[in-house]
């Protein structure tokens, strides 16, 4: 690949996907900080930190039409700017309300991180070289996934929280400066269908069953994974394994740290291996069975070999993300935006509701020294396994999907 597209193309769009990933994960570890300061409910609680999910997901189909009408580097760029307003909203809110206003734009203005990166790649490298871009891409968000465990953890005793987010305020806005002035332009394919047209094409995309099993591990196993990592696997660690707050956030980082690795680990490895004859479906089905077993341990409340379990868990979680590369070369590259978006408001729209529903079961059960009943995580995460294993049952019968010509 062309180093100089990497360093104009990749890094620019990187830099925020980094922050994404950031904001996604940190209320995982400042949880007990805003439940006390705040006195939230674990339904309250799972609200507040899904709002970032929901507005995320609204904004997923208006997002695919934007980006294959006006391209990733000018959406993004504007996104940014919004999560940094979002940034400094959170950090100053003196209510719950308005802490769910600034977690709700942190939500919107990262809602194009992936889904204008992958529109990017695929204007400027080929598609076989797709599922490397994404896995590194991936990485780079685990990375930031990382930096929202035990570095918050440490930097919550000298800074707070509020002044941390005063930081990664500052931070978004950079990135979409990064990305307006350094990533060039490409004129776009499809550019000129109208937006009636453009709209329309989501129905095609829908009433396409290869879509549908394909895109539907994506959106419940991940979901999964985002509801964990991104809130609920670290009031787990508390109220389950009974682990001392410096251990939680050293899990989680254990949990960020797989998921980092996995994520070059299947983009590249699913590339390279295609290249050899091995498709990318099959390394997509075995890193869904692994991620599965994982959580069905983690749902029964499992805790011998605790570290193991999250490590494996976290590493092959992230290969739901090949069902990007997949689903890619099915639809023109007119559409790329709005294929990916189309499996993105699904995922999303699903880890909102996971986020939240746990809380909700978690409020039937009592609280006992601040602590939320290990019953109500069981009941939660079983119910989550049990749509994983009706997802991954219909994928694994499928075979390779057909590209649609001249997309490959």
């Amino acid at each position: 690949m062309n180093p100089r597209l990497l360093l104009v193309v990749f890094c620019p769009f990187a830099a925020g996907y980094f922050l994404s990933f950031f904001f996604r994960n940190v209320n995982a570890v400042i949880s007990k900080d805003l439940a006390r300061e705040f006195s939230l409910a674990p339904s309250d609680l799972g609200l507040l930190t899904s709002m970032y999910l929901l507005t995320f997901a609204a904004f997923q189909l208006p997002l695919g039409v934007l980006l294959d009408r006006f391209g990733p580097r000018r959406v993004l760029a504007c996104l940014y700017s919004v999560a940094g307003a979002g940034a400094l909203v959170f950090g100053l809110a003196q209510d719950v309300g308005t802490l769910s206003v600034g977690r709700a734009l942190i939500g919107l203005g990262v809602s194009g991180g992936l889904m204008g990166a992958i529109k990017a790649f695929t204007l400027w490298f080929p598609l076989s070289r797709l599922a490397t871009l994404n896995g590194l891409y991936l990485a780079v968000g685990g990375i930031g996934g990382l930096s929202a465990t035990a570095p918050v953890e440490a930097l919550l005793g000298p800074l707070g929280w509020r002044a941390l987010f005063m930081i990664v305020a500052g931070c978004s806005v950079a990135a979409a400066a990064l990305i307006f002035f350094v990533v060039p332009e490409k004129p776009l394919p499809g550019k000129g269908e109208s937006f009636g047209a453009q709209v329309r094409r989501f129905g095609v995309i829908f009433a396409t069953p290869d879509f549908w099993r394909i895109a539907l591990p994506l959106v419940v196993c991940h979901a999964g994974y985002q509801a964990l990592q991104g809130l609920w696997l670290g009031p787990w660690l508390y109220d389950v394994a009974n682990l001392p707050r410096a251990s939680v956030a050293n899990f989680l980082l254990t949990t960020a740290f797989a998921y980092t690795l996995g994520s070059v680990f299947f983009g590249v490895a699913s590339d390279r291996l295609a290249a050899a004859g091995v498709s990318r479906m099959t390394v997509f089905k075995l890193g869904q069975l692994v991620s599965l077993a994982m959580f069905v341990l983690l749902a029964s409340g499992v805790q011998r070999g605790l570290p193991v379990i999250l490590a494996v868990y976290g590493f092959t979680a992230i290969s739901a993300a090949l069902a990007y590369a997949l689903l890619t070369p099915l639809f023109g590259p007119e559409m790329t935006g709005r294929v990916n978006t189309a499996s993105n408001v699904l995922m999303f729209a699903c880890s909102f509701l996971f986020q939240w529903g746990i809380g909700a079961v978690l409020r039937g059960y009592p609280v006992v020294d601040g602590r939320y009943a290990p019953q109500g995580y069981t009941l939660a995460l079983l119910l989550l396994a049990g749509m994983q294993i009706l997802v991954i049952a219909w994928l694994l019968p499928m075979r390779d999907p057909v590209a649609r010509e001249g997309t490959t």
